[in-house]
C-alpha cells in the first residue's frame, strides 16, 4: 500500500487536473455565450453565464483543496 504523502501527491494531482479540464470548459462555454449573445439568443446566454459563474466559483474550492492538500 502507498504511503500518505505518496496519496496525497495523487489526489493533489487528480484534483489538479480536474482544474485544468473546469477551466477548458469555462473557456468553451464562455465562447458560446459570446457567439449566442451576438446572434441575439440572450436568454441561453444568460444560462451559459451562470453556468461560468458555477465554474469559477468551484474552481476556487478545488484550488483552495489542492493547497491544502500539498501542504499536508
Amino acid at each position: 500500500m502507498p504511503n500518505s504523502s505518496d496519496c496525497k501527491v495523487a489526489t493533489a494531482d487528480g484534483l489538479t487536473l480536474l482544474l485544468h479540464n473546469q477551466h477548458a470548459l469555462s473557456a468553451a462555454i464562455e465562447e458560446i455565450t459570446k457567439w449566442l449573445s451576438e446572434n441575439g439568443i440572450g436568454s441561453v446566454a444568460v444560462n451559459a453565464v451562470a453556468a461560468m459563474e458555477t465554474l469559477d466559483t468551484n474552481s476556487q474550492a478545488i484550488t483552495d483543496s489542492i493547497l491544502r492538500i500539498r501542504q499536508s
